[in-house]
């Protein structure tokens, strides 16, 4: 493990192939940031962060400051048709749990599966 890196690599390994099964699922994008927040506002750090990224209407970001205990999901516009306010809450409280108790790489995990999940797009039937 790199000096400041809070992932080994297999768990490196694993959170990368959570994301790409996740961004299958739901068809958004999904970033992870963890690392230091800057500034006193980590809502609008973690906000600013989704605004870099290439398509933030259709992505999901979580960013994580494990020193300052800080977590954010921001959703953009396209995401959260499919995903509630209270979906996100409900990731956000298990990763936290899992947080609590050591396990950052299997909190981050969990979380996005479950983000991804209620993310996914409702399946239409069509008539033929």
């Amino acid at each position: 493990m790199a000096a400041g890196d809070p992932f080994t690599a297999s768990e490196r390994a694993q959170l990368d192939a959570t994301i790409r099964r996740a961004e299958q699922t739901c068809r958004a994008e999904i970033s992870v940031f963890v690392g230091n927040a800057e500034g006193e506002d980590s809502r609008a750090f973690a906000t600013q962060l989704h605004n870099t990224l290439v398509a933030p209407s259709r992505s999901i970001l979580v960013m994580v400051d494990p020193t300052r205990r800080m977590l954010e999901v921001v959703t953009g516009a396209h995401v959260r048709r499919h995903l509630s306010d209270a979906e996100v809450e409900i990731a956000v409280l298990h990763m936290r749990t899992d947080f609590a108790a050591g396990d950052l790489a299997g909190g981050l995990r969990r979380g996005i599966e479950m983000l991804a999940e209620h993310a996914r797009p409702p399946r239409t039937l069509h008539a033929g």
